[in-house]
Parts: structure tokens; sequence; C-alpha cells
């Protein structure tokens, strides 16, 4: 673990907004607490990090395959119409990389997420059924663990 893991605190705002659900290598996993979309969130385990080119060459390598690993997975357990993937940090200042599930029948299709509908939040039950799913498809090719 390097000296920007051990300093890295998640934004005040992503955790009152979020659902922590494991860690990759390089990112914590989050889960949007709005039912609205399956809406997940990649945050890198770096301290004062708020674009991809204040990564290491290696980190950016890997932050690239966990988050085309999660887009490919999200995509195949949720039967996405389109996989959104963006990282816009105007509110946030802190790197993290939206993975939004879209389908034609969602509240916003086809324009952003953003401020279209009020967030309704998971039940206890609903985010145990998502730590099920993600549990299944995230045996494979990058370590994910799951947090308890």
């Amino acid at each position: 673990m390097d000296e920007l893991e051990l300093e890295f605190e998640l934004h005040p705002q992503l955790a009152a907004d979020c659902i922590v659900l494991g860690d990759f290598p390089v990112c914590r996993l989050l889960l949007m607490n709005d039912i609205n979309y399956p809406w997940f969130i990649l945050v890198p385990r770096r301290a004062g990090v708020t674009e991809i080119y204040h990564l290491s060459e290696q980190d950016q390598c890997e932050v690239i395959k966990e988050s085309s690993y999660l887009s490919s997975n999200l995509a195949d357990t949720f039967a996405a119409r389109k996989m959104n993937v963006a990282s816009l940090g105007n509110m946030v200042p802190q790197l993290h990389i939206h993975h939004i599930v879209r389908y034609e029948n969602d509240p916003a299709w086809p324009g952003p997420i953003w401020g279209k509908v009020p967030a309704v939040p998971f039940s206890q039950e609903q985010i145990h059924d998502v730590r099920h799913k993600l549990e299944a498809l995230m045996s494979g090719e990058v370590d994910f663990t799951p947090e308890p």
C-alpha cells in the first residue's frame, strides 16, 4: 500500500449519496443510492486525485481495466441498452467514474440522468439483491473484495 492509498478518504458527498460495495485493486466500488438506475461509481483509492492523468501510468491502466471489466459485466447482468461511463467532477472534485446502465424506458432516456427525477433510495432488501448480483459477476479476471 502506498502513501496515497493510506491517505485516501472518500469525498463526503460520495459517502452521503452512495453505498460502498467493495474494492478492486485500485478503485472502490460504490452504488449510487437511487433505484431509478443501476448506477455504479469507481473511485481510485488515491489521495488528492482529481483527474485520471494525476494517477501513475500503472494506476491509469488498472483503472481503465477495472472500468471496462465493470462496464462489460454490468451490461450483461442488467441487460443494458447502453452503458454511460463518464467522469465529470464538476460537483465532486475527487476523481470518480460513473457507470450507469441505461434503458430506453428509463426516466431520463435518451438524455442525461442528472436532475431528471428525484432519487429514490434502495431498501435494505434491494441493496442485498444488488450485492448478490455483484457476487456472481465479480468472479473473474479482476480481483474484487466485497464490503462485509
